[in-house]
């Protein structure tokens, strides 16, 4: 009698149940953002990849680089822009911040401009995940860009 060593092969591929399907999350970042823009200035770019919106006294930009796994989903909001004086007591405000204040958003200085940014990759992104990060980057600069602007605007 003999016995088979290897075992049936199928491809498998894994899922999540928490991921929603690809169109919900341009639909899902639509609504957000949509439910968030008070004065209705969204505008979404010609190849619907990019939506920039007013909250408060911010422009949030939202990007979504597509809607694979390894694709990115990104918000981000500059709330100052250089020249900046003091610089080493305003990185130290900023790191400050990123350590006790910004949930998952964190204080950047990109192209001489200080951003309250988040940044993560698409795979399992849920509609609460999308509403969060949108919300927290938004609240985080609109609370925060008077206050750098008096204190570190040269």
């Amino acid at each position: 009698m003999t016995f088979a060593t290897e075992s049936p092969t199928t491809p498998v591929e894994a899922t999540s149940s928490f991921a929603p399907p690809v169109s919900h999350i341009v639909q899902t970042i639509q609504t957000v953002i949509a439910s968030m823009d008070a004065d209705d200035s969204a505008l979404e770019n010609q190849t619907e990849d990019t939506w920039k919106f007013q909250y408060g006294t911010v422009e949030v930009v939202v990007n979504i680089t597509g809607t694979e796994p390894t694709d990115t989903f990104t918000v981000f909001s500059t709330v100052l822009a250089a020249p900046f004086k003091d610089e080493a007591k305003m990185t130290r405000w900023l790191l400050e911040k990123n350590a006790s204040e910004t949930f998952e958003a964190r204080y950047a200085i990109q192209n001489d401009q200080v951003l309250v940014l988040c940044s993560r990759s698409v795979e399992d992104l849920s509609p609460a995940e999308i509403s969060r990060i949108i919300t927290i980057v938004a609240s985080v600069a609109d609370a925060s860009d008077e206050f750098l602007v008096e204190s570190f605007k040269a």
